[in-house]
């Protein structure tokens, strides 16, 4: 089963983009993010058309996640855990081909000294709190999307350039890594221990053509799910095509 996550920028924006992608690297499962569309306006008969049950947790211009899927997506739950108050659309889970999924767009948290950072750290608590509840149900579970983190100096071209920043401070970094000592897998870099592989370049100063770019998109997977993985690959010739999202595809390939 090939499971890809993609923040979309936009799904009206990208949409041909989206498609395009869709066709030619056949994913079975896609969790979106950032579709920024409320889920009555999201364009599904053309993605329907290609072959996918689709789920929404939308939101108006901002945030909003999805799951496309090619075989039938159950028990979906929208929203992530713990604060009924959080009226944000970054979480959307389901169980697909005994699979649980969980798609997620984590926030940004800058300025970090503005109450965003603070939402940020409470609201990677909660999904620490439902990672555990996944490891203890002993699912094949993963969680993907755009973390907004990076995780280690070789995930960024500019490494002390972007310290301090929400996505590369002490407090983000330490929560990141009390997801992973529950006992999560970093897909992508149980696969390539490479540097200078990236899923984000920024749309100004030439980022691209200077490969000026960061890896905050990931797949953590948990013990049955690593068991399982085959392969994980970043989609980066995405970020060169017309009117593209300034992050790329990444994806795991697991066993059935």
């Amino acid at each position: 089963m090939k499971i890809a996550s993609f923040n979309i920028n936009g799904i009206k924006a990208r949409l041909p983009a989206l498609l395009d992608w869709l066709a030619e690297a056949a994913p079975d499962v896609v969790c979106l993010q950032e579709i920024k569309s409320i889920d009555e306006n999201f364009p599904r008969e053309p993605i329907e058309d290609l072959g996918y049950n689709i789920e929404t947790h939308g939101q108006k211009s901002f945030n909003g996640v999805a799951i496309l899927s090619k075989f039938p997506i159950e028990d979906v739950v929208r929203g992530l855990p713990g604060d009924p108050e959080d009226e944000q659309a970054r979480w959307i889970e389901a169980t697909i081909n005994t699979l649980r999924i969980c798609g997620l767009y984590l926030p940004n948290g800058n300025p970090v000294d503005s109450p965003k950072f603070p939402y940020k750290l409470r609201w990677m608590a909660r999904m620490k709190a439902r990672a555990a509840e996944l490891l203890a149900s002993e699912e094949i579970a993963l969680m993907c999307g755009d973390f907004n983190i990076i995780p280690q100096p070789e995930d960024a071209q500019r490494p002390d350039d972007w310290w301090g920043d929400a996505l590369y401070r002490p407090e983000s970094l330490a929560l990141w890594r009390e997801v992973l000592n529950l006992g999560f897998t970093d897909a992508f870099r149980a696969r390539d221990a490479a540097p200078m592989n990236y899923t984000f370049w920024d749309f100004q100063a030439g980022a691209w053509n200077k490969n000026d770019g960061i890896r905050i998109d990931h797949f953590l997977l948990s013990p049955q799910a690593a068991d399982r993985l085959r392969d994980c690959k970043i989609d980066r010739h995405m970020r060169g095509r017309d009117k593209p999202s300034d992050h790329v595809p990444i994806w795991v390939e697991l066993e059935a």
